[in-house]
């Protein structure tokens, strides 16, 4: 049977499940083959039975999230993230993108878009992340392509 857990005591162990039917059924840690996944909304997967309280669930799977993350067009496992860091690097103000003569226009990404500064020579602080894989491949992307610490925030619940 499939359900979504709904409520999750992490300190005590034990939680409920709303089973495809709509009824809540519990479920104690003991009885999760990867417990290290259990959080609150996670879809599951489990065999139902009853117990002397009313219903409840043993053999439970928790479905994992998706195996992949998508970050400016680039499709990266999960599992194959070594580690990231987080980091800022002082551009040329110009090399924003520019509003007039840009071809790619995402809706994220058009609010992070600005003039061009008048003044040649002033610098700013762009916000990067690099992300290293397993394979030894570096993958870089700035603020002004996405949002960073939405981005980590992903990265971390991995």
């Amino acid at each position: 049977m499939d359900g979504t857990i709904t409520t999750w005591f992490e300190d005590k162990g034990f939680g409920f499940i709303k089973d495809e039917n709509g009824d809540n059924r519990y479920f104690h840690v003991v009885k999760v083959s990867n417990p290290d996944l259990i959080k609150k909304g996670a879809i599951v997967t489990f065999e139902p039975t009853t117990n002397t309280k009313g219903l409840s669930a043993y053999a439970v799977k928790v479905i994992p999230d998706s195996k992949y993350i998508y970050i400016a067009g680039e499709r990266i496992k999960l599992t194959a993230i070594k580690s990231y860091v987080v980091y800022s690097e002082e551009v040329p103000a110009d090399t924003r993108i520019d509003k007039e003569n840009t071809v790619l226009s995402i809706g994220a990404l058009m609010n992070s878009i600005r003039p061009k500064s008048a003044n040649p020579n002033e610098m700013r602080s762009l916000k990067k992340l690099a992300i290293t894989t397993l394979h030894g491949t570096i993958l870089t992307f700035s603020e002004d392509e996405i949002d960073i610490d939405a981005t980590v925030k992903v990265i971390k619940n991995i």
